[in-house]
């Protein structure tokens, strides 16, 4: 095989590398939903174990870091999915401080979903 050859193939590796990198920083998709007093956030995830997911609530932001590994039982696996996140989100609206109950998050079937409570106004009466 000639060098043409062996061009091609790192210029494919570094295209595979570039893309991965983009996707690593768009992804993962991310749904937000207020209900009554909870900030309902669902994050598509497929293809992490729920132990491989770290996430941390400091004020509004959401941090998810996660990272797969690329052999599992000695078993080599080329992924299309990102192997890692590292993603922080500002949430659209405050959330309870650290003193209040804490935010809940369940993972299942490649979908992670925290339930995050948040600050509400007071009403105030009209006289």
């Amino acid at each position: 095989m000639g060098i043409g050859y062996y061009m091609v193939k790192e210029v494919m590796k570094e295209i595979g590398n570039k893309s991965r990198e983009f996707y690593e920083f768009i992804l993962p998709p991310v749904d937000m939903i207020l209900q009554n007093d909870s900030l309902v956030v669902a994050i598509d995830m497929p293809g992490f174990d729920k132990k491989e997911i770290k996430l941390r609530l400091n004020g509004n932001i959401l941090s998810i870091v996660a990272t797969r590994e690329d052999e599992v039982d000695g078993t080599v696996i080329w992924r299309q999915r990102p192997r890692s996140i590292d993603k922080k989100i500002k949430l659209p609206i405050e959330v309870k401080d650290d003193d209040n109950p804490a935010a809940s998050a369940k993972y299942r079937d490649g979908v992670l979903t925290l339930t995050i409570p948040t600050k509400t106004g007071k009403n105030i009466a009209i006289e």
